[in-house]
Order: C-alpha cells, then sequence, then structure tokens
C-alpha cells in the first residue's frame, strides 16, 4: 500500500514487533524516537534546506537514541565491540559518500557526507575511517558512549542461546528519504551490523545502490534486512531501475525487489522507497517494518507493530 503526500519518511528497521509485545514505555520510546527524527528532517525542509540536510539530520536523531540499531545503540560484534556503516547519497546528482566499521565516531551517517562532499572517494573504511573523521572536526567517542546493556545481553543470548527464550526481533538498521521544494530525493541509512557478527563484517548499509540508493528522477531508497542479500540483489538500485526501464510504479517496483526477489534468494528485510512525486512504498518480506513518515499538511504516522505496515 502506497501513501500520496509524503515529505519525509524514516524507518528503523526490519523485524517482528507483535502487538503486545511492547510495554506501554518502550512503545511510546520508540514511537517518539521516529518522530522527533521526523520533525527534525522536516523543520530543514519547511526552511528551504535541501533533501540531502533532511535525511541526515532525520538519520542523526535516530542514531543518537538508545532504541535503534545505530550510532549509541548499536548492536555488538562477535568480539564485544561496535561497528558502525553510514551511507548518504544526493538524488540531485548521484553523489555519494559512505562509511564502514567506524568505532569511535559519534554519528557516522554525518561522516559518510563529509565523505562525500570534502575528499574523492565515495567509501572509507575502518581505523582509516576514524582518522579522517578526526581531521575534519568530529570530536573522538570513547567506546563507553555506543553501550546499552540490552545489546550486550542480546550477544550473551546469541553466544549462549536460552533453551525456551523467544526473543522479541526488534529492526535492525535505520534509514530516511526525503523530497524538497525543488522535488529532489535524498537517501541515508546507518547501522550497527548484525549481533554477533564476525569483525569486520561489513552489509549492505554503505554499499551504494545495495542499501542506499537516491536519483531525482527516480526514487530514494533505504533497506533494512539481511545485508548479504541485499548485496547479492543490488537491491535499491534495482528498485530505481524498474521505475526508469520498466516504467513501473514506485510500489510496484519496490514489492518485486523486496517481497519477491529478496525472499527468492533466501533472506528478507524491507524498505522505504520515496518516489519524485512524493509516494512512499513501505513493503517487507520479514514480519514487519518499524518506520513513519510525515506528509505535506505536517501530520506524522510512526507505524511499530507487524500488524501496522501491509507486505506491500
Amino acid at each position: 500500500m502506497s501513501i500520496s503526500e509524503v515529505v519525509i519518511a524514516v524507518h528503523g528497521g526490519a523485524g517482528s514487533l507483535p502487538r503486545g509485545s511492547l510495554d506501554r514505555s518502550d512503545e511510546a520510546a520508540y514511537r517518539a524516537g521516529l518522530e522527533e527524527a521526523l520533525r527534525a528532517g522536516a523543520a530543514l525542509l519547511g526552511r528551504g534546506q535541501s533533501a540531502l540536510d533532511a535525511v541526515e539530520a532525520a538519520v542523526r536523531v535516530l542514531e543518537d537514541d538508545p532504541c535503534f540499531n545505530a550510532g549509541r545503540g548499536a548492536v555488538f560484534n562477535t568480539d564485544g565491540e561496535q561497528e558502525l556503516d553510514a551511507c548518504i547519497m544526493d538524488g540531485r546528482d548521484l553523489r555519494s559518500g559512505a562509511v564502514a566499521g567506524v568505532r569511535n565516531t559519534k554519528n557516522p551517517i554525518s561522516l559518510a557526507r563529509v565523505v562525500m562532499e570534502r575528499s574523492k572517494h565515495v567509501l572509507i573504511a575502518g581505523h582509516g575511517a576514524d582518522i579522517f573523521a578526526l581531521r575534519n572536526g568530529f570530536p573522538y567517542t570513547t567506546r563507553d558512549y555506543f553501550f546499552t546493556q540490552r545489546r550486550w545481553d542480546a550477544l550473551i543470548d546469541a553466544k549462549n542461546p536460552p533453551e525456551a527464550a523467544q526473543p522479541v526481533q526488534v529492526g535492525e538498521t535505520v534509514g530516511a528519504v526525503a523530497i524538497d521544494a525543488r522535488h529532489e530525493l535524498a537517501a541515508a541509512t546507518s547501522t550497527g551490523g548484525q549481533t554477533d557478527m564476525l569483525a569486520g563484517r561489513v552489509g549492505d548499509t554503505p554499499i551504494v545502490g545495495a542499501g542506499t540508493y537516491a536519483d531525482s528522477r527516480t526514487v530514494a531508497v533505504s533497506c533494512t534486512g539481511i545485508g548479504e542479500v541485499f548485496i547479492r540483489g543490488v537491491a535499491a538500485y534495482d528498485i530505481s531501475a524498474l521505475i526508469d526501464y520498466a516504467h513501473v510504479g514506485v510500489e510496484e517496483a519496490a514489492a518485486r525487489v523486496v517481497t519477491e526477489k529478496i525472499p527468492a534468494l533466501g533472506a528478507a528485510g524491507g524498505a522505504i522507497a520515496l518516489d519524485r512525486h512524493g509516494t512512499l512504498a513501505a513493503p517487507h518480506s520479514s514480519p514487519g517494518i518499524i518506520n513513519g513518515f510525515l506528509l505535506r499538511d505536517g501530520s506524522v504516522v510512526t507505524r511499530l507493530y507487524d500488524d501496522e505496515t501491509p507486505p506491500r
């Protein structure tokens, strides 16, 4: 189901949140985080700033919110460390910037933008990315900032699964897509990866065309799910290509990739895709996708539970 008149949309990851799985305080925290991100981006759009500014601002809010697997709330890898990935893309000219394996930078999405604007590269990884951050005025962030007890507990559970445990699967990865007053599009995605992943693993988030893509002629896309399969399927770009070459609408294009192609490759996930007319699709082959959007009239919708977002 597509939604019209969308200015900015965000997601907090694909996964399963059955209704009743969160207590009231946790539900309120998730919805508040999504709304804060939407309003942060919309405020910039309202002042005439670009879609690129808006998606960066929205993702920064989600990176700072420990509810989400990005920045402060990132999951731990198998070595008990956090490695952060992010990508931002400007639909006006297809410029993009990305970082992977960042460890000491508070907001990887802003560092990704600096890679785009102040270097000749697209993707910088590991220690080099953190050094690049320091050279460009980003403060050094100690590792304790990123620690959250529930993410540590999730790592311990992954290494020693409780026999009868049925944990709620909360989404992995955050992202934003937006359209500005000039009808230009932008997309941004940020993640801490997967709990207990191998050190050095890189998923789809920082790979242009896999987890993130924006072209103002077609669509802005931010993906979430099993990153290895989104890389193999070149998922984000494929949605744009279907719109560009097959001349299908955003809803059909996104659904073909997310609910047909990705499952056929053996995995699941979701995406938010916003076209140049302000039409949003949020398909998922996972049980649900945490997401929200802000309409041109200023109204905000947040969707957490599986039954709030149709699969297509």
